[in-house]
């Protein structure tokens, strides 16, 4: 009785344009929301761009390719669907109709869909769409997509497949059956997926990638990391970043196996999860330099300080093994041990421009995401002030907190820098990571603290206390060729010294 009612009556979700029922066996997370939200954003505007190409080009890259395209033994339609129902055949009939309708829009997959929530947002949402596959190895939730694609009236759209989604991938590898858009979004780690992701997505096509496996992508733990991505994490104040570059890194080294390479579109880190955005090209010219963006990590475990090591350099054409390291045996700064962790990908993490054009087209449409579209925009504005090239970054109450001495707040920092010179880039940069402004009331004064040099800190501070780690940074005397301005002063702008 009660289960007939459940059929009869399941629970329905609402979110962006799409309208789903939720399938017994399947967990929805009102947190992702802003996860398929910005996604939506993002494919949105890369299929935009990536329809917008010159026609005639595209069809010369097409003639060639399919010049190229090596006749595999594909499988049958029905291996990797072992699972469907008798609908399957009208399915087909169908997504022969759309490929002829639609031949010029693109292919979508979602390789873990569960209740095909957004695949019918991709349906709905996204456009030049010409067929989105909404795969799940669940039979349950595979008739919930059916049935949802049919209720949103994109069921011409989206193909449902009960398969598992690496073979899916697998299956797809030939150049006429990839995929433009391919989305991962696991419970868990993607790393099972990786491999067959990069094979499947078209030239120029865009890989979005979902990892929830914090714990083991922020150092807790190390050896798992190292099994599944192929580095050694580490727990530092910089564990996020660190996660996305990791990732990056596993995703990159998987597509130069195949002459493949990649260019991360966006990288953020949110919530429990981190999300990457990369488009994959082909190059062999190209794959050879993903060594020069994959450096280890030293860290300092006593002051958190830490330096980078490539592992290899171009000049010239001309490839190089990296040399160094770039530390001593003991830290500089404090005397302390380093841990040594990475590789990690150490290039730009985003497209700045591709990400100005995200949050335009987010902000010329008013009625898109109401209830992430303030979050989204924060977001994509702070990418866009990032520093491109500046791998991993410190955390002012971290640095504080070796120091003995009060955290100045994001404010003042922020403020501090965005009133410094443009002809001052450099020192932009080494401030927008690197400044302290102590505020000490008890002496009625403020004291600005300006690095010397990247991991370098100087401060004068009434009644420290004598800490191995802070004295012996303290004691230090500023480099040769740094300028540095410590001074008690009401304005902590007066005490800025500004470079020649």
């Amino acid at each position: 009785m009660s289960s007939s009612s459940t059929d009869s009556a399941p629970p329905t979700v609402t979110e962006g344009h799409a309208t789903v029922y939720l399938p017994p066996s399947v967990f929805y997370n009102p947190v992702q929301e802003f996860n398929r939200d910005l996604t939506v954003a993002v494919i949105a505007q890369h299929v935009r761009e990536f329809c917008c190409l010159d026609k005639q080009k595209r069809e010369k890259q097409s003639q060639c390719l399919n010049d190229d395209t090596v006749c595999e033994s594909k499988p049958s339609d029905d291996k990797p669907v072992s699972s469907f129902d008798m609908k399957i055949n009208a399915e087909n009939t169908s997504y022969a109709v759309k490929t002829t309708a639609n031949e010029n829009g693109v292919r979508i997959l979602e390789g873990l869909a569960a209740s095909g929530l957004r695949s019918v947002r991709f349906a709905l949402e996204v456009p030049f769409v010409r067929e989105v596959v909404a795969n799940d190895f669940d039979s349950t939730a595979v008739e919930y997509i059916r049935r949802n694609a049919a209720h949103n009236n994109v069921d011409h759209l989206i193909t449902a497949s009960c398969s598992d989604a690496a073979m899916l991938m697998y299956a797809s590898r030939s150049r006429s059956d990839r995929f433009d858009v391919v989305d991962l979004d696991p419970y868990g780690s993607p790393a099972p997926f990786l491999d067959s992701a990069v094979q499947s997505v078209s030239e120029d096509g865009l890989l979005c990638v979902t990892c929830t496996d914090m714990a083991v992508l922020c150092g807790n733990a190390a050896e798992t990391c190292r099994a599944k991505y192929g580095a050694v994490s580490l727990r530092a104040p910089y564990c996020h970043e660190m996660a996305l570059r990791i990732i990056l890194q596993s995703i990159a080294g998987h597509a130069a196996r195949y002459q493949r390479f990649i260019e991360p579109l966006l990288s953020i880190s949110a919530d429990f999860y981190v999300r990457v955005f990369v488009c994959v090209r082909t190059g062999q010219s190209r794959v050879k330099e993903l060594a020069t963006k994959l450096a280890n990590v030293y860290h300092c475990r006593l002051c958190g300080a830490f330096s980078l090591q490539p592992l290899m350099t171009k000049s010239r054409n001309l490839y190089t093994v990296g040399s160094g390291p770039p530390v001593a045996q003991s830290c500089n700064h404090c005397g302390g041990r380093h841990a040594f962790c990475g590789p990690i990908w150490s290039a730009a993490i985003h497209d700045v421009d591709f990400v100005r054009r995200v949050r335009e087209s987010v902000s010329n449409d008013g009625s898109l995401f109401p209830n992430t579209r303030q979050r989204i925009d924060g977001i994509l504005s702070v990418v866009c002030e990032e520093l491109p090239d500046q791998p991993l970054y410190y955390v002012g109450d971290a640095l504080c907190s070796v120091l003995h001495c009060t955290s100045p707040g994001f404010i003042p920092l922020r403020y501090t820098c965005s009133v410094m010179p443009v002809e001052s880039k450099c020192y932009i940069k080494l401030c927008y990571n690197y400044v302290i402004n102590h505020a000490d009331e008890s002496h009625g004064s403020k004291m600005f603290v300006c690095v010397s040099e990247p991991k370098w800190l100087k401060l004068q501070s009434p009644n420290l206390p004598r800490v191995l780690a802070t004295h012996l940074i303290l004691d230090q005397k500023v480099r040769k060729g740094h300028r540095v301005t410590i001074t008690k002063c009401k304005n902590i702008f007066e005490a800025i010294e500004w470079p020649a």
